[in-house]
This record gives structure tokens, C-alpha cells and sequence, in this order.
């Protein structure tokens, strides 16, 4: 009877190792290089604006505009920007899902590529073309309505009167800021719809559902953290714009009433009044730009967030 013995264990030593090209040497080192600059770039900026509004901060509250202090001064911008990246987000987010879903599962392959390139190219139009159609076309048609809310809705804080004669109001901006966000919406809807697995749609449907029922089932509950990402990526860029709703308001001071004139943005602040501002001023439009800074950065890290749990939505499969 002959044994056969067992084969020595391989050393570590003896496992193959791919040879590294220098090409992938390079492309490593690169790639590092401008993940590791972004950082950099990141708290530089967050450097300088820290450094820029101290002044700002340790000034005495009458020299600030307004003459009760920073915080006091800086609130209403802040109050403005968040209401109209709300309304813009109210306005949009249906309307983006929608058209997600016809395109992703509706549509006929042909317009469904036709109608995708046409949504995507809203991206591409420059902010002042989108304040241009704001001020010059939607405002005077949108007027009549928000009179018809003071009248009938005027009880409602948010509807008091009386309204803008021009439709310049807080309510037109997040109307011009929904087109402007529809594109990115969208565009991460439809890829997260059509990653949906084809065996849970086909099980929906061979049990009896709808094709509605079926994204119901399906569908929306699987895309749901790739839909809050989208939002969320939708917000940081309504409560960054700059151009659009400074051409739209043009005007400051603070109200409620989202169909009266007189709230502006952060964005829209420093874009109106940095040109000719000196000293301390300009501290002070720099630390409301710290502000929009924390705000953004916060939007876009929570965002990432829920991206990350669940790392098929992240483009990187």
C-alpha cells in the first residue's frame, strides 16, 4: 500500500504577482494626486472664507447693514434661499419622477432617446437665459395667479397680500429654479429605473399587476435611494444659483408672503451688492457666503450618504 504524501504549503513567496506597467503606475498616482487636490482646493476655500468673515463676525452689530449684527442680517438670505430651493423642489420633483418614469418604462425606445436628449440639454442653458425667460415671459403670466392666492389664500401667511404687480416674487424664483433642476432629477431617476432587476418586474407583472402596479411594487421601491440622492443633488444646485433668481428679485428686505416683493437669496445678495461693496462689507457678504457654504456642504455630504448605502446607484456598477 503506497501513501501519497501531502504537497508542501505554498509559500507566499510563491505566489505569481502581476507585473505593473508604467502605465498603470502613472494613472494610480494621478488619479490619488486629484482626489488628495480636491481636498486641498475644498479647505482652502473653506480657509479663506473663514478667514474673510471673522470681521464680520467680531464687528459691532450697528456696523453691520441693518444694525443688530451678523446673524440678524444674514437669517432673512438664509430663510429666502431655503424657500425657494423648497418651492423649487415641490415644483420639480413630480415632474422630473414623471418623466423618468415614461422614458424609462412608457415611452417607445426612439422617443424615449429623443425626449431623454431634450430633458438633458435643459442643463446646458446658461442661468441668464433662464432669469431672462423669468423676468420677461413667466413673470407677467404667472402675476394673475398669485394675485388670485392673496385674494383667496391671503389667511395663509405664506399667501398674504397684496401681491406683486410685476410677478417678481419669491414663488416665481422657485418656479425658475424647478426648470433648472428638472434636468438633474431626472437624469438620475431614469438610470436608477432602468437598473431595476428585469426578474422582479417580470415576477410583478406574471402575478397579475399593472404595468402601474408593477412599478409601484418594483419599481419605486428600489429606486428610492437613488430618487433621495437625486433631490438632494437638486437642492444643492437650487440653493447655489446665483444669476437666475437675482435677475427675478433684484430686490432684499424680508416677508413671509412668497407672492409679495422684498425676500432675496444668499447668492442673489452677494451677486447684487459684492460689485460695490469695501471694508467690512464685503466681510459680511463673504461670511454670508460661508453660510451658503456650510449649507451646501452639508446638502451634498447627506447626499453622498445615501449614495454610498447602497453603491448600485452610484454609477460605479
Amino acid at each position: 500500500m503506497t501513501t501519497t504524501a501531502n504537497p508542501p504549503p505554498r509559500q507566499a513567496s510563491d505566489t505569481p504577482r502581476a507585473k505593473t506597467r508604467p502605465g498603470d503606475r502613472i494613472f494610480t498616482w494621478s488619479t490619488r494626486t486629484a482626489g488628495v487636490l480636491i481636498l486641498v482646493v475644498l479647505a482652502g476655500v473653506a480657509a479663506f472664507l473663514i478667514v474673510e468673515a471673522l470681521p464680520a463676525f467680531q464687528a459691532d452689530a450697528s456696523e453691520i447693514d441693518g444694525g443688530e449684527g451678523f446673524f440678524s442680517y444674514v437669517w432673512p438670505l438664509v430663510f429666502g434661499t431655503l424657500a425657494a430651493a423648497i418651492i423649487a423642489l415641490i415644483v420639480a420633483t413630480p415632474l422630473a419622477l414623471g418623466i423618468a418614469l415614461f422614458i424609462s418604462h412608457y415611452a417607445p425606445r426612439r422617443m424615449a432617446q429623443g425626449l431623454g436628449y431634450v430633458v438633458d440639454l435643459l442643463a446646458a442653458i446658461p442661468s441668464v437665459v433662464y432669469g431672462l425667460w423669468g423676468i420677461q415671459w413667466l413673470a407677467p403670466r404667472v402675476q394673475g395667479a398669485w394675485v388670485w392666492l392673496a385674494d383667496n389664500f391671503g389667511f395663509i401667511p405664506i399667501f398674504a397680500g397684496p401681491a406683486s404687480a410685476t410677478g417678481r416674487t419669491m414663488l416665481t424664483a422657485g418656479v425658475v429654479l424647478a426648470v433648472m433642476i428638472l434636468p438633474i432629477i431626472t437624469a438620475i431617476s431614469r438610470e436608477v429605473f432602468l437598473q431595476t432587476p428585469t426578474l422582479h418586474q417580470e415576477a410583478a407583472l406574471a402575478l397579475g399587476a399593472t404595468r402601474w402596479e408593477m412599478i409601484r411594487m418594483a419599481v419605486l421601491p428600489f429606486g428610492r435611494p437613488g430618487i433621495i440622492s437625486g433631490i438632494m443633488l437638486g437642492l444643492g444646485r437650487a440653493l447655489g444659483e446665483t444669476m437666475a433668481v437675482a435677475m427675478v428679485l433684484s430686490t432684499g428686505g424680508f416677508t413671509w408672503s412668497m407672492v409679495t416683493s422684498g425676500n432675496n437669496t444668499i447668492a442673489a445678495e452677494i451677486a447684487l451688492d459684492f460689485p460695490e461693496s469695501s471694508g467690512l462689507k464685503t466681510n459680511t457678504l463673504i461670511a454670508a457666503g460661508l453660510v451658503l457654504f456650510a449649507i451646501t456642504l452639508a446638502v451634498n455630504m447627506f447626499a453622498r450618504w445615501i449614495v454610498s448605502r447602497r453603491k448600485e446607484f452610484s454609477g460605479a456598477n
